[in-house]
């Protein structure tokens, strides 16, 4: 079943939540389900492939990283291939089941380049999925409610994280708290199974294909969206920012630096990922009458204080604090990224824009992440957060220098 393309005619604001179409309800609730699945291994992954596993931070940035950059080339592909086959929903089914199918050979993982291979393979199908499931998302939504549905969609994906988060972390509260034993690990794993695979059937049964249109006879294909200069020029200033942008497996192994068990680690964790929920959809409206610009740039300045005190503390009591407030920047940042890339392209080459933009932060997420292991381990563990701050500053300058949004945001 298709549904028709979305009126740029605002509904009131009072209703707007109300009226968010049924794509936004079923993939939000896909994206939960498979997120509690993930993030329930996600938490415990860097410390048992460092503890149970014996391998050094540069393996848990070199896993991280390549998992990172190949989800974001396969998205590239997957991307322009919605745009060229005109449909979104059979690719993101496809990519949800293919990392719902990855998770069960972690089970088998006692060394890490097994775990290796599986987080290859599940963040390959992220890749498969997300382009043209963002694209199916922009193209349900008019400008006008885009913030406000990509950011429930964010509430829900993080909401997610928290189920996952909290059961990794009463697991190895029930292990003693110190350590994530193999048993641990594996319990895990299995429970993840379960969501996992509940989302796949939610969004096959219930989402709707929203077709783009088609490209005029006139025109061979889709224009490349990375001539649009403004869009050229927003993707330019994300690689910045995600090079020094790294996993945040290090802000967990931070935590136990500075003193904090392992269950006190993952409850810093649970905490980023309710602020995230919290104010994800707030934050994504906000964005729909002040403009994606001013609270990208407020949340990347923020970004660069919760990293450069990451850098300079040495009291682990304050990374409380410090975390709720990176909570506010994923709120500030990622459905408002994703949105301000549907204003600027139209739906006949968002696949492809969504492509791009993705593998442009995920293959600058592998030298991120190789840079921040390598610096950890030869610097010091300050160093990956320094670093970090930089680079965040510098983004920051770039994006406040992006060209001035067209009038109207209603494409």
């Amino acid at each position: 079943m298709t549904d028709l393309p979305p009126s740029d005619d605002p509904p009131p604001r009072r209703n707007r939540l109300r009226r968010l179409p049924r794509n936004v309800w079923v993939v939000s609730a896909t994206s939960l389900l498979t997120d509690a699945s993930t993030e329930s291994l996600t938490g415990l992954l860097p410390f048992y492939l460092t503890l149970a596993l014996g391998a050094p931070p540069a393996a848990v940035g070199l896993i991280e990283g390549v998992g990172e950059a190949t989800a974001s080339l396969v998205k590239l592909a997957s991307g322009w291939a919605s745009d060229r086959w005109r449909r979104r929903k059979p690719l993101a089914v496809f990519g949800y089941g293919l990392s719902a199918a990855a998770k069960p050979m972690l089970l088998a993982a006692t060394t890490w380049p097994l775990v290796f291979l599986a987080r290859f393979l599940e963040r390959a199908g992220k890749g498969i999925r997300t382009a043209p499931r963002d694209a199916l998302l922009a193209d349900s939504l008019p400008a006008a409610t885009r913030g406000l549905g990509f950011g429930l969609h964010r509430a829900a994906d993080t909401a997610g994280a928290v189920i996952g988060t909290t059961l990794a972390l009463l697991l190895v509260i029930a292990g003693g708290g110190q350590t994530v034993s193999v048993s641990t690990f594996r319990t895990a794993v299995l429970f993840s199974l379960v969501p996992a695979a509940a989302g796949v059937v939610l969004l096959a049964w219930r989402a709707r294909e929203i077709r783009p249109p088609a490209i005029e006879p006139s025109e061979r294909k889709a224009p490349n969206p990375l001539r649009e200069r403004r869009f050229r020029w927003f993707v330019a200033a994300m690689i910045v920012f995600t090079l020094g942008n790294s996993s945040d497996a290090f802000l967990l192994l931070r935590a136990q630096n500075l003193g904090l068990s392992i269950a006190a680690a993952i409850g810093l964790m649970i905490v980023v990922s309710l602020v995230h929920a919290l104010l994800a959809a707030p934050l994504g409206a906000l964005s729909d009458r002040w403009g994606r610009k001013p609270v990208l740039l407020v949340g990347w300045g923020l970004y660069g204080l919760v990293y450069l005190s990451l850098a300079i503390t040495s009291d682990s009591r304050v990374l409380w604090i410090v975390l709720a407030v990176y909570g506010v920047y994923y709120a500030a940042t990622e459905s408002v990224g994703k949105a301000l890339v549907g204003d600027m392209v139209a739906s006949p080459s968002r696949g492809t824009a969504y492509g791009q933009y993705h593998a442009a932060i995920g293959l600058a997420a592998l030298p991120a992440s190789l840079l921040a292991g390598a610096a950890w381990q030869w610097i010091g563990p300050d160093a990956p957060f320094a670093l970090g701050a930089l680079l965040a500053g510098a983004a920051t300058v770039i994006l406040w220098r992006m060209p001035a949004e067209p009038v109207s945001r209603n494409v």
